[in-house]
């Protein structure tokens, strides 16, 4: 992996990790002296969130380790069983909210207090802010186990935001609303879910070898396609590793070429190719006979 994109990975990462921690301690001291049951399951949440920022940072480290003997495809796969990893944390942060605010519902409770509401109103900007700018380091780096790290960020945005809707509902509605502080937990802990499922399945189709975007084997076969002699690309599968890709193409040349043209033919090809794009590691060219 390039340093330039791992630096950037972690630097998000890190970024993430101690907002995190402070925001963690802020909301729980909050929520307890300020009776919220939601904005402590607020808390519990970004408590999972540093959990799994020590997920993402080791497995950026271990996924840009070179390949040796053991691993000779590298260590790339670290990074979408990461986000798998971070994926199920948060389906298992969602059920754990959801459960536990549903056996508060029945119980007497106090008034949440006025300031939690300050406190969540100032988390959500935080924590959205926090998610663009690791997005953005997501998409420039094309890392998934930092896009899965952006979007713990926003599903804690996201609850607070409930929370800050259940706490007003209780506020304004007094004794007979006082149940809102816990329903908006349990929303939040549905909303929590749904984001942790649409983040566990692009990491499985990684792990799994899914195929990449139709436009990026689109980009690698136009690089090839510019090499002289090249008559057509016959077959190009592309998978992906942590930050690389791997390119496994069948070209077609000239029948006539000896093997020592044919084998300069296949070297322009993967240079070709990965001159155009960075990202792609290695290119494995099988030589076919034009029709």
């Amino acid at each position: 992996m390039p340093t330039d994109r791992l630096n950037r990975s972690l630097k998000a990462t890190f970024l993430g990790m101690a907002v995190n921690v402070v925001l963690s301690a802020a909301k729980f001291t909050a929520g307890v002296l300020g009776h919220s049951h939601a904005l402590i399951a607020d808390a519990v949440e970004s408590g999972a969130d540093i959990l799994s920022s020590i997920v993402v940072w080791r497995a950026l480290l271990l996924a840009a380790e070179p390949a040796d003997r053991e691993h000779p495809y590298g260590h790339g796969k670290a990074e979408p069983l990461a986000a798998a990893t971070v994926a199920t944390m948060l389906l298992v942060a969602a059920a754990g909210i959801m459960i536990k605010s549903a056996l508060n519902l029945a119980l007497a409770r106090q008034a949440p207090r006025p300031f939690t509401l300050a406190v969540l109103i100032a988390v959500v900007v935080v924590k959205e802010a926090l998610f663009r700018f690791v997005a953005r380091t997501a998409g420039s780096v094309r890392s998934i186990v930092v896009y899965a790290d952006a979007w713990h960020h926003r599903s804690d945005a996201v609850t607070s935001m409930a929370a800050a809707i259940g706490i007003s509902c209780a506020l304004l509605g007094g004794r007979g609303f006082y149940f809102a502080d816990d329903a908006a937990a349990i929303v939040a802990g549905l909303i929590i879910a749904w984001n942790g499922w649409k983040l566990l399945k692009p990491a499985y189709n990684e792990l799994m070898d899914a195929a990449p975007g139709v436009a990026l084997v689109a980009e690698i076969k136009s690089a090839a396609s510019q090499v002289a002699g090249v008559r057509r690309i016959e077959k190009c599968i592309v998978r992906k590793a942590g930050f690389e890709y791997f390119v496994d193409m069948h070209v077609e040349v000239d029948p006539e070429l000896t093997v020592r043209q044919a084998h300069q033919i296949a070297h322009l090809v993967k240079d070709s190719v990965r001159q155009s794009m960075p990202s792609v590691h290695d290119v494995l060219v099988h030589i076919e006979p034009a029709a």
